[in-house]
Order: structure tokens, then sequence, then C-alpha cells
């Protein structure tokens, strides 16, 4: 079933007016901002946030536009990019979506048209991604004006996403995945501009690269996403 035969046309206030987006994202908060940002444009928006919730959905639907993000809880977001810039009709449209520094590369490795990084608050820089990789037919066509908004996702997202980590850090050792616990909280901390977060993932990240003992990066992670839960007294 192909979503955009049956949607109306953009125009210059919302360009991509028609359009179907489908983001793959595990982050509350990420999501959040990318809702806002299709919303603001004109898009339908649906969302998954692991890989097989993905493949689920595409068995069902063939959206216009795909915004991957690369690290997922059951695998690589860019695995499920190569297959689908292999898939026959092609999406019209796949980026991939993530904070860390080579995702880009990555991403466009895999076959992605193009790439966004977190945080992603622009509402011109995302409908530019979107817009300069649609095929002829579906672009709006003539002058159109270039947006100065920004979006502000609800800190509740971003509260979520620390409950979610901290269920994770409290699960059985044996099953913590580490790289996931820092790939996971350097896109949320990035998202929501958390400096001392993106500080605490980036040195897990550095510790599993080297082989050093982690205990110490991941006691501080867990002390900093207890200080957040406890904004919610606050919120």
């Amino acid at each position: 079933m192909d979503e955009q035969d049956l949607l109306p046309r953009p125009t210059a206030a919302r360009p991509l007016l028609g359009l179907t987006v489908l983001v793959v994202e595990d982050s509350r908060f990420a999501s959040e901002a990318m809702r806002l940002l299709c919303l603001r444009s004109g898009a339908r928006i649906r969302r998954a946030d692991c890989l097989r919730s993905a493949r689920r959905h595409l068995r069902v639907y063939r959206p216009s536009v795909a915004v991957i993000d690369l690290g997922l809880p059951d695998g690589s977001g860019a695995d499920l990019i190569a297959d689908l810039a292999a898939g026959q009709p092609r999406i019209d449209v796949i980026l991939g979506f993530s904070g860390d520094d080579s995702g880009a590369e990555a991403a466009r490795a895999a076959g992605a048209d193009g790439f966004l990084a977190k945080p992603l608050e622009s509402l011109a820089a995302f409908q530019v991604a979107v817009l300069r990789h649609l095929p002829p037919d579906r672009r709006l066509f003539g002058p159109q004006p270039v947006s100065g908004e920004t979006v502000r996702p609800d800190r509740l997202a971003f509260q979520e996403d620390m409950a979610h980590l901290a269920e994770v850090l409290h699960g059985p050792e044996e099953m913590t995945d580490l790289d996931y616990v820092a790939q996971f909280l350097r896109g949320v901390a990035r998202s929501a501009g958390d400096g001392a977060l993106d500080a605490a993932a980036g040195a897990l990240a550095d510790a599993r690269r080297a082989g050093r003992a982690t205990g110490p990066d991941v006691a501080r992670i867990a002390h900093l996403v207890q200080d957040r839960l406890a904004e919610r007294q606050v919120i």
C-alpha cells in the first residue's frame, strides 16, 4: 500500500504535506522532536522503536520518508537502511539519524540519502534534508520561505528516556549491553543539550573501545540518571 498517492499536495507553509515519515527511534525525547518537526511541516508520522517493529510496519505500509536511528535496542539501524536502499520500489528518502559523530559516514555507507545529526531542532534543516532528496514530482515548485522556527520537545519525554535507561542499568549485569547504553545516552543527551550526560556517555564508549573496566563509568551514569529522574518532582 503506497500512502503518498492518497494524501494532499504540499504548500509553501507546509512543504511536506502529503508525505508519511516513518521514524525508527527508541528515544522518546528524539521521537517527540521528530513529531513536532513533521507536524509543523505537514507530514504524517509513524514511529517504530526497534528494528522488529519497523519491519512489521514496512510489511503493511510504504512511507515516503524513513528516518532511522543508527543505534537501536535490537540491532543497527544501518542494516535497515541497507535493506531499504536495495528495496524495490525504493522509499523516496532514507535518512540516518544519530548523536554519534561517525553517524553520517555509517549512514551513507549503508545507502542513506542523507543524515540528520542530534540534536535536531531546526524546522528548516529538517525540511531541506527531506526536500532535497525527493523526486521532482513530489517537490513543491517555486520559492519557499525559510523558517527560523525551532522545536522544543516536552521535558516529560526526556524523563521517560531516563526511566528506560534506569531500568536497563538495573537489569542483570550480564544482560546489559553497555554499547547500547552509551549510544542511547549520547543521543538523548545531545538532543536534550545535557553536557554532563553526553560526557558520561562518551567516557563509557571510550572505555569500551579501549577494553578498560567500565564499572566507574556505569556508576557515574547511574548517578546522573537518578539525578535527572529526581527532576520529576518539579516538572
